[in-house]
């Protein structure tokens, strides 16, 4: 009779392990099984020789190992991007004292810009075990919990991209910290009372009131679940220079290739007047052959020159003058398959 319960006993301690690990909150990949990171780049709708729905998506992550085209489209319910913020849509959370979120953005949905608040645009949700930062460069979006999934159809025009990397609970008291220099606009948020000793400036921002800063920007080292290193650049408004010239190439010691959107007449030449140079890539191309100019591509990324140095970031700002004037950041990956995904995407940049 023993010999027989045995295997029983192995298959229940397995669906067991299963069910705690499908309900941790975590970035979620294609099929809804937790990740440590993933990367979206959603296309533009005019590429070059062609026209697309303006919902595709490339889509990246560490088993993927490349690009891959996703078959879903951004605005349904399927797909990584639906999948993860359907944590926090439909199971309720954002009901829940058990956990912590927030939407943010400049650019708040069915609301009128408000620019003294950092140009930047994300979701946190988390609880004391860990959870996800969802990093992304879309107006308007995320919708409000209580209205379910939904892509705004402003967001189609442009390319866009999004990270989402899974972090323990202890790593969202230094998001937190950096948030303060960003100064992002929280449209919706809870910050229950179990977490409010632990996080007094994510409580301040959540109730529309800004932490004193001790300086004008700051970097922190992330690690994801897996130890995956990234590093978080955020600055004020009172760091009144472009993020990328004047800061980040300079601590990464790499000179950088960036991608922001473009529109003409107001954006930052190349800059190699510092000993590390800034370039702006002005085509980008994606697998197997989509190509798409800056001024089609809403998003902000950069990567550098060399193949060496191997970093690439993802962030918030453009490469304008106005946005010199504004809070925003960049997390960067030395990561290398990020890396290789992203560098291989230049298609075409201006030297100094």
């Amino acid at each position: 009779m023993a010999s027989q319960l045995v295997p029983c006993f192995h298959i229940t301690v397995v669906l067991l392990c299963f069910t705690v690990g499908r309900s941790d909150i975590s970035c979620r990949n294609e099929a809804g099984e937790a990740v440590d990171w993933f990367i979206i780049y959603k296309l533009p709708k005019f590429r070059i020789g062609e026209v697309g729905s303006g919902v595709e998506y490339m889509y990246l992550d560490s088993a993927a190992g490349s690009w891959q085209r996703s078959k879903f489209m951004v605005n349904t319910t399927q797909g990584a991007m639906a999948n993860t913020l359907n944590q926090l849509y439909k199971g309720k959370v954002y009901m829940s004292n058990s956990s912590v979120y927030a939407l943010y953005n400049d650019g708040a949905p069915h609301q009128k810009y408000i620019r003294t608040y950092g140009h930047t645009k994300g979701v946190l949700l988390f609880d004391h075990s860990q959870g996800f930062w969802l990093s992304h460069t879309v107006p308007h979006f995320p919708s409000f919990p209580e209205r379910g999934y939904q892509y705004p159809s402003s967001g189609k025009h442009n390319g866009q991209t999004a990270l989402c990397v899974t972090y323990q609970y202890s790593q969202f008291l230094s998001i937190a910290q950096q948030l303060v220099y960003v100064y992002p606009r929280f449209y919706n948020c809870s910050v229950p009372t179990a977490f409010s000793a632990d996080l007094p400036q994510l409580l301040q921002l959540c109730e529309g009131s800004r932490p004193p800063l001790t300086a004008n920007k700051g970097v922190k080292a992330l690690f994801s679940v897996s130890g995956d290193k990234f590093v978080s650049f955020a600055k004020s408004e009172h760091f009144v220079d472009d993020i990328y010239t004047g800061w980040v190439a300079q601590v990464l010691g790499a000179d950088l290739l960036v991608q922001t959107w473009q529109t003409q007449g107001r954006e930052l030449p190349s800059n190699c007047s510092l000993p590390r140079h800034t370039m702006n890539i002005k085509r980008t191309v994606l697998p197997p052959s989509v190509q798409f100019e800056s001024h089609y591509d809403h998003s902000k990324w950069c990567v550098s020159q060399a193949y060496e140095d191997q970093v690439v970031c993802l962030g918030d700002l453009n490469r304008v003058k106005t946005q010199m004037l504004r809070g925003g950041g960049l997390i960067c990956s030395y990561n290398p398959v990020i890396y290789k995904a992203f560098r291989k995407a230049v298609d075409w940049y201006i030297s100094c």
